[in-house]
């Protein structure tokens, strides 16, 4: 019964973030009480200004070293912020199984590309910094997102082995590699983006990049987790809608293909009918059942068939 409801409370925490994502102000949440959280912890420094984020742990923890999900949020690398992804954060710390991170990174509106990766890759140095420190396990280090964040996280996946990518914000001798990644609804390659059905965000890419990206073509390319693609990428499960009308059902095929044929594994799933807030219980579980099987060695299946999603009855 106690299981239930964690999954229950994390599952509501991650619908509601996913519908403030696109926010400046995050819902209030109220944590489990087995989850301890230290806010606004700094891993970094870009210029005079100090970049935060949040970890969350099960109170419990006691000398129990844990494996390490990372949650960025979406909201067009325009808006957003790290309290929004609190909620999802403490499901997972809830379970007793995992640490959560949620970083808050620079915005367009402070700082145009590059700035958003290198924060996020700061974010991941520093938790190896500080693993003994908070008892986390730097081996096994997992990350998630939805839209922007699906973007950036599919770029942690991609370009451990970049360093152009890195970036000096903290920490910048130690590595930015993850265990795995969940995408959800990500831009992949940015290239073909504002040319493809479905392009709602595409006022989002422009300012992302300072201009179009064909106007900046070497940065839009290198912003691409397709660009970076190659066989020691770590897992992936991606989720994308194919009614999404902001992010092109066509960007999560590409970032899938690319993966295929560079023979990295991925899992991608369809959610027909989806639009680009995705949320409900089978994608919750797979996306459980994922983490579960890269973080924790768990024998769970994680299905690649399509996801429905249900009409409203009337």
């Amino acid at each position: 019964m106690k299981c239930s409801c964690v999954l229950a409370v994390c599952l509501l925490s991650y619908s509601i973030a996913i519908v403030h994502a696109q926010q400046k102000a995050a819902p209030e949440v109220r944590l489990p009480d087995n989850v301890a959280l230290e806010a606004g912890l700094e891993y970094g420094r870009a210029g005079d200004r100090s970049l935060k984020l949040d970890l969350l742990r099960p109170k419990d923890q006691g000398d129990k070293v844990l494996p390490v999900v990372v949650c960025i949020h979406g909201g067009g690398w325009q808006n957003g912020n790290k309290e929004s992804f609190r909620g999802l954060a403490a499901g997972l710390a809830a379970t007793g199984n995992y640490a959560a991170v949620s970083v808050g990174y620079r915005l367009t509106g402070e700082a145009i590309w590059p700035a958003q990766i290198h924060d996020c890759k700061a974010a991941i140095r520093w938790i190896r910094a500080s693993a003994g420190k908070y008892k986390l396990d730097e081996k096994r280090i997992g990350a998630m997102g939805n839209s922007a964040g699906g973007h950036l996280v599919a770029l942690l996946g991609t370009s451990g082995d970049v360093k152009e990518l890195e970036g000096a914000c903290g920490n910048p001798g130690l590595s930015s590699r993850i265990s795995c990644v969940v995408d959800l609804c990500g831009p992949s390659d940015f290239p073909h983006f504002l040319e493809q059905p479905g392009a709602g965000g595409r006022s989002a890419v422009i300012k992302l990049f300072g201009g179009p990206p064909a106007e900046h073509a070497a940065a839009a390319r290198a912003a691409s987790p397709v660009t970076w693609a190659s066989a020691d990428d770590p897992p992936f499960l991606i989720f994308h809608g194919t009614e999404d009308a902001t992010v092109p059902f066509a960007q999560g095929e590409a970032m899938s293909a690319a993966l295929e044929k560079a023979g990295a594994k991925v899992t991608f799933v369809r959610v027909e009918g989806g639009g680009h807030g995705l949320g409900g219980r089978e994608i919750y579980q797979r996306r459980q059942n994922f983490f579960e099987r890269h973080l924790r060695g768990q024998a769970v299946e994680v299905p690649a068939t399509p996801i429905q999603v249900e009409t409203p009855k009337k």
